[in-house]
């Protein structure tokens, strides 16, 4: 009985549970970019950023792009496209790495998820994985229509949740010649079972749930919402899962955004709990490289993706060693030791 109240505690924190700072302010940096040493201005012959829109399937997206050192438009460069995290916005996580790749050579472009961050989209913060793995495929669209970029060698990097949206968007869309990860996050598993199976007794209960959201919604009523409550540090420090925790204090303080949240609507789980991102892994041939910190508690997902990946000789899992999932995204020496084995997968294979 105790284990069954924990269980349904455990799911009900984590449907609730928003990483929505209580005091996020407008971030100093010119471009709004939280990350460590970002770009504040565009230098002549260094890596400048430009922020673009574009429209897919009718809602307008925000992206920036991306452009290495002493760029020249005559020329062709490897493009990376990079998927941020479920709740994660362009500015944090996703930017820093754009950035890296961009620091490396490459043009790579970053934008905010239908319905998301600065895009557009009603009503907002849906969270349906045929959207996000959509948007993967219209950062693809536009990047390659990009003045300088070399259609031909395209890469592709998506980071926890944008990882297994990203494997999806792979396993179809071979304009991708090689396919990255990092901390791979596969939220229709998560969303369904919980993370780590705690909320597998209330499937049915949160399914219900939803269908009545979307009832209500249908009918012309509210928009109701999973995840869109506050959470103090006290309770975080309080919750059992390191992701959960750390996540905590990279969304809500040390790089927090304003337009980072993970609300969505709750009728957004009819569709995020039938879906996987490792089913059909065989479809991947392209070159993959799937990277997670060696302590993360998320490992799980990306192991059981990797060993499903039977469709492509070219495969590595690479441990990050010391990290959890969310130092992946900030500390100094992992970032590093991610962008050199991204160095050498895209070198190789772009």
């Amino acid at each position: 009985m105790k284990k069954n109240i924990r269980t349904h505690y455990l799911t009900i924190m984590f449907t609730t549970l928003s990483i929505i700072s209580s005091a996020q302010t407008k971030p100093s940096n010119p471009f709004d970019l939280v990350y460590r040493d970002a770009i504040t201005e565009n230098v002549q012959g260094e890596v400048n950023i430009r922020t673009v829109t574009y429209k897919l399937n009718g809602i307008t997206i925000s992206a920036n792009i991306y452009t290495p050192a002493n760029y020249d438009p005559s020329k062709k460069y490897p493009a990376v496209v990079v998927a941020h995290p479920n709740g994660g916005v362009k500015e944090q996580v996703a930017g820093l790495y754009a950035q890296r790749l961009a620091e490396s050579g490459y043009i790579t472009i970053a934008a905010d998820a239908s319905y998301q961050g600065a895009s557009g989209g009603e009503p907002r913060n849906v969270d349906k994985p045929a959207n996000r793995i959509e948007d993967i495929r219209g950062m693809a669209d536009f990047i390659t229509q990009y003045i300088g970029v070399d259609a031909s060698r395209l890469g592709v990097l998506g980071v926890c949740g944008g990882g297994g949206y990203t494997l999806k968007a792979a396993q179809t869309d071979k304009r991708f010649k090689a396919v990255a990860t990092l901390s791979m996050f596969n939220s229709g598993l998560v969303r369904r079972n919980g993370f780590m199976d705690s909320g597998l007794s209330t499937i049915q209960q949160r399914l219900q749930q939803a269908s009545e959201a979307r009832a209500l919604e249908a009918a012309g009523g509210e928009v109701r919402y999973a995840a869109n409550t506050k959470t103090t540090d006290e309770q975080a420090d309080k919750m059992p899962f390191e992701l959960y925790r750390e996540g905590h204090y990279y969304y809500n303080r040390t790089h927090a955004h304003p337009n980072s949240t993970f609300r969505y609507t709750l009728s957004s789980l009819l569709d995020l709990m039938a879906f996987d991102a490792a089913t059909n892994m065989d479809l991947i041939n392209q070159p993959l490289l799937m990277m997670a910190g060696s302590k993360a508690d998320s490992f799980y997902m990306t192991e059981s993706a990797f060993n499903l990946a039977t469709g492509t000789k070219e495969k590595e899992l690479f441990l990050i060693p010391g990290a959890t999932h969310i130092q992946t995204y900030h500390v100094p020496e992992y970032v590093a030791q991610a962008m050199n084995k991204l160095n050498e997968f895209f070198g190789k294979y772009l």
